[in-house]
């Protein structure tokens, strides 16, 4: 029998990637990337040069179907493959990346009438604008008791899809009258790839404040938000949400055409990118939790029933594997703190140093911070150099070092930084555990654990638990393409089940980075005194943080 493939597209922030797969051992077979044409638009829209205000940030929507065009039929191209053997397709999107759309599904930004309104674009997820109304709806959950806010960690975040929908209600009405749907943009183009519009568990779950057993919020609460909004859920977020791995559709004659595939092969619903890794690091079972590590980091686990876990981004029935409950956590900043210390606080010299060995300024950092043991720096540092997201839900905490002498030196620093973003995972950890979510192995994923060594064995000694790093540099677009092969089926040479996709398909490398135990007993006193730290600054007692940004407000 002929080796079949599916295709997983990995749309990211700037650019998208469709990576072809091999679907009887997951090996990646061919890879393709192409950057957005409009990029991120957060200055001024496209063509008429209408200015945008601050925390804006939007895509055109025909980028993505760009990504079609010209990725899917080039890794077909560059296989050499004969196209009747690709029996699905599934895709991974940021989220929540949003867009309103008209009766026939386009976009409303394609309407001449309506293109030089910026609310008629899709909002990137990193879009912030929608801040006061994701202020009033936390304010209006908490003075209602509504049952939803606890699963979500106490707080709805400016970037999900109500808040955005609600900026759109508030200043822009026209748009919101004339939109039929509000659709996440993972959804949008699996519709266009199928013709028929359904939404997936996970970003309803994630994003939408939508439970599978009890659906949406209901109407008195929208309706307290402001009355307009209390028919949100049964008109423009109406439509079914199905679980991840579901057969959305066949691919159409015309979408079949554009990417030089079969028409009728399987399209899986869509998916977010984080959380489609999580089944190509192997992970389909309770007690693994995976770190998607790059500029944050996105933690997720799985378990048998829901729980209250304090922090968390979110819990959802079917959100990331059907069957179970998926878990969300989150750290707002890792690799964006290393990269700041390189970029902003780096004496000379060590670029000089890095230079003459021929390395990269992290490595000659990572290599002369290997040399340390746990506290021998004598320094401890909090993590919030971008806030913190879990547990304690705050944008406005900020980053600290304490320790420093005159004698400190640039790689002890590196190496306090590591510590501290370690350290902040293992709060995470423990929150979980503590809460009875148990977590017994670490899975990473991403960019970071293919760079630095160091990091997966600070990682693995303030956890005390072993970490398995994924072998594919692409896990989104690998876990996308698993989905496409359960959406397609046994029968046509896929898999039934994601378990049964993932026993064949996912990778791991052989190595993995084991807790030393004289590392795990010293990082636990140097956690303890974090943890006191954290509590000081984090929980109130001390507000200083807070109080050195409303100085600086106030001078500015």
């Amino acid at each position: 029998m002929a080796t079949k493939y599916t295709i997983g597209v990995d749309y990211g922030t700037q650019s998208g990637r469709a990576v072809l797969v091999d679907l009887s051992n997951g090996r990646e077979v061919a890879d393709h990337v192409t950057p957005y044409p409009h990029h991120v638009i957060d200055e001024c829209l496209p063509d008429s040069g209408i200015k945008l205000e601050h925390d804006w940030a939007l895509q055109h929507p025909d980028d993505y179907l760009e990504v079609l065009r010209r990725s899917v039929p080039a890794v077909i191209a560059q296989s050499g493959i004969d196209a009747a053997d690709v029996i699905g397709i599934g895709i991974d999107f940021t989220a929540c990346t949003m867009l309103p759309i008209d009766e026939q599904g386009e976009p409303l930004c394609f309407s001449s009438e309506y293109i030089n309104n910026p609310h008629s674009w899709v909002k990137l997820w990193k879009h912030h604008a929608a801040q006061p109304e994701a202020d009033k709806i936390n304010k209006i959950a908490a003075e209602r008791g509504e049952a939803f806010l606890p699963r979500y960690g106490g707080k709805i975040s400016s970037e999900w899809m109500i808040a955005k929908i609600w900026q759109i209600l508030d200043e822009a009405p026209e748009i919101y009258e004339r939109a039929d749907m509000f659709l996440e943009a993972t959804d949008w183009v699996i519709s266009q790839m199928t013709g028929s519009i359904v939404r997936n568990s996970c970003t309803a779950g994630y994003k939408a404040i939508w439970h599978k057993q009890e659906g949406y919020p209901d109407k008195e609460y929208f309706k307290a938000l402001d009355p307009r909004l209390e028919d949100l859920t049964e008109t423009k977020l109406r439509g079914d949400v199905i679980s991840l791995g579901s057969n959305a559709g066949g691919l159409t004659d015309k979408m079949a055409e554009m990417m030089g595939l079969e028409s009728g092969i399987a399209v899986a619903v869509g998916n977010v990118d984080a959380h489609a890794a999580v089944p190509a690091v192997g992970v389909v079972t309770p007690g693994k939790l995976v770190m998607a590590m790059g500029t944050s980091i996105c933690h997720m686990l799985l378990g048998t029933e829901e729980k209250q876990v304090e922090g968390m981004c979110g819990v959802v029935e079917d959100g990331i594997i059907p069957g179970l409950y998926g878990y969300e956590a989150g750290q707002s900043a890792v690799g964006d703190i290393f990269e700041w210390y390189v970029e902003e606080s780096l004496p000379g010299y060590v670029k000089e140093e890095a230079a003459k060995e021929g390395i990269g300024v992290h490595q000659w950092l990572e290599k002369e911070a290997s040399a340390f043991k746990p506290g021998q720096t004598g320094l401890l540092a909090l993590d919030w150099w971008n806030g913190n997201r879990s547990v304690l839900v705050d944008t406005d905490l900020t980053g600290m070092i304490i320790g420093m002498t005159l004698l400190t030196k640039p790689q002890e620093v590196y190496r306090t930084l590591l510590e501290a973003t370690a350290f902040g995972t293992r709060k995470i950890v423990d929150a979980f555990h503590s809460n009875g979510v148990t977590v017994d192995a670490l899975y990473a994923c991403g960019g970071l654990p293919q760079k630095n060594r160091l990091l997966m064995q600070i990682y693995a000694d303030v956890t005390n638990r072993e970490i398995f790093v994924a072998d594919s540099k692409q896990t989104p677009a690998l876990g996308a393409a698993m989905f496409a092969a359960v959406a397609a089926g046994e029968a046509a040479g896929g898999y039934d089940t994601i378990i049964d996709a993932a026993e064949k398909m996912a990778r791991v490398k052989e190595e993995t980075f084991k807790p030393i135990p004289e590392n795990v007993e010293l990082y636990d006193r140097l956690y303890k005194e974090y943890s006191k730290l954290h509590d000081y600054f984090g929980r109130g007692e001390n507000d200083v943080m807070k109080r050195l940004k409303s100085i600086k407000k106030s001078t500015e």
